[in-house]
């Protein structure tokens, strides 16, 4: 049974449990000081409901999700918010050589391998272990050859729910044979507050600390290229509404029917843990801001989101989230001059993402 009772959100942690493959599913809540709250699930460490005040005191739910473990069973949405691995994006034709032997992922976007494949990190029950009213940890164990991947990787993830309303995420891992890894949480952030419907984002003004994006062919792969976002719809280096130029007369643009793209993230060093992001919300007065050791961050707008019912009623629609996937660069192992993806026995996969909300 859940440790902490949601309070706030409106979800029945009863709703969130079964047993599947022998290993219990479960809604864990944590609280900060100020009362505010994250719940995750351990399926998928899918994240429900995270309740944030907007500039009038009013607490709302500031990301997509499902109030039933059912829902995320069916799969309609299968990365709504949920932890991603043990590759984050695509990989081209879902092969990638490794030691001079080809390896073959699932293919399930288009011709290429999305997300670690359908049964990747969303679809895994973790084992969960909540070591206080702030913390939680997951953990899952990927075996040999799952999805076509190459070592048995163990992988952690904590969450750590500040009283300045930071929810932080350590990710680690290791690996008993050479593989590659590229983690990140596909979280379907709307800071408007989800709604019936939920708003669109076009509205928010978006500041983005990258000088430069990665361009992609018409079925999401990277070209190999690496453009400047100088003088294109990419540029968010000053505040600008995510709306202004999503559909401008821009090849890129138009294959990701808006923004879908991998930002490359200004570092003074690698590893840096930096502020990439900065995201406001004139209606709720609130913002979101996301700093990250990696050196890539994912934008994407919700162009593929439908009309769907989401938790306590409310519905989503197309364009009504935005989503910071800190990772490395997609199709990185078929990339060289990318940054390595590679883990090795004996070394350690780290990174961190922090999510801060506030309003002004």
């Amino acid at each position: 049974m859940s440790t902490i009772q949601p309070k706030l959100s409106g979800l029945k942690p009863e709703n969130f449990q079964k047993v599947i493959n022998g290993k219990k599913t479960d809604l864990y809540t944590l609280v900060n000081a100020e009362g505010n709250e994250v719940s995750i699930c351990n399926y998928g460490g899918a994240i429900p409901a995270i309740m944030v005040p907007n500039k009038d005191g009013k607490i709302e739910n500031v990301i997509q999700g499902f109030d039933n473990l059912d829902e995320y069973l069916k799969g309609n949405e299968p990365y709504l918010s949920t932890l991603i691995g043990r590759w984050g994006n695509r990989i081209c034709d879902g092969k990638f050589t490794l030691n001079g032997k080809e390896y073959k992922l699932a293919i399930n976007n288009g011709k290429n391998h999305l997300h670690g494949g359908p049964t990747g990190l969303h679809a895994q029950v973790w084992d969960a272990y909540q070591t206080g009213e702030q913390n939680l940890t997951l953990n899952c164990t990927l075996p040999y050859g799952h999805e076509g991947f190459s070592g048995e990787v163990k992988i952690s993830v904590e969450f750590t729910w500040t009283d300045d309303n930071e929810l932080i995420l350590e990710y680690m891992a290791t690996t008993n044979k050479k593989t590659i890894i590229n983690l990140t949480h596909h979280a379907f952030f709307s800071i408007q507050g989800i709604g019936n419907p939920t708003a669109t984002v076009l509205d928010q003004e978006l500041e983005m600390n990258c000088d430069f994006y990665v361009p992609t062919d018409e079925t999401s792969i990277p070209t190999g290229e690496i453009l400047k976002v100088e003088g294109t719809p990419f540029d968010f280096r000053t505040p600008k509404t995510i709306g202004e130029r999503i559909d401008a007369d821009d090849e890129q643009i138009k294959f990701g029917q808006g923004y879908d793209h991998n930002y490359i993230c200004n570092k003074k060093e690698v590893g840096e843990l930096s502020k990439v992001v900065t995201l406001y919300c004139p209606t709720s007065g609130r913002v979101l801001e996301a700093w990250t050791t990696e050196p890539g961050m994912q934008l994407y707008t919700g162009n593929f989101l439908s009309d769907f019912q989401i938790q306590n009623g409310c519905r989503s629609q197309r364009r009504s989230a935005v989503c910071f996937e800190a990772q490395h660069f997609p199709d990185s192992p078929n990339r060289p001059y990318f940054p390595s993806t590679v883990l090795k026995p004996g070394e350690k996969y780290n990174q961190k993402t922090i999510y801060k909300f506030s309003v002004k």
